[in-house]
């Protein structure tokens, strides 16, 4: 993948993400600045999604840990637990939301 594809597919995921909270039922904050989504719960807790253009890497960071996203047959897969993205960060939210969700691309 070259720096071009990584932008488009790393902005696309930021931009599904976004609309998967806004569609997802319970009130999160969410605020996207300059390839850098933070999420914001109800018990202050914050989820940070952040592009790592050099690396072609999604970087999650919450409140328990981090962890680095990276393309793999067309999935973000994480490179510390071999979770897809989606998966992994419905279990994140749910946890930090205190509520279960599954939030998906649309």
């Amino acid at each position: 993948m070259n720096d071009s594809q990584y932008n488009i597919m790393a902005e696309d995921l930021l931009l599904a993400l976004e609309e998967a909270i806004e569609d997802c039922g319970v009130d999160i904050d969410y605020e996207g600045v300059g390839g850098m989504l933070t999420l914001t719960f109800k018990n202050a807790s914050k989820i940070i999604i952040n592009k790592q253009a050099p690396l072609h890497e999604i970087w999650v960071a919450t409140k328990f840990n981090g962890h680095h996203f990276h393309f793999e047959n067309d999935q973000w897969i994480d490179k510390r637990g071999g979770d897809e993205f989606w998966s992994f960060i419905s279990q994140a939210v749910s946890t930090q939301a205190e509520a279960q969700l599954t939030l998906n691309a649309e």
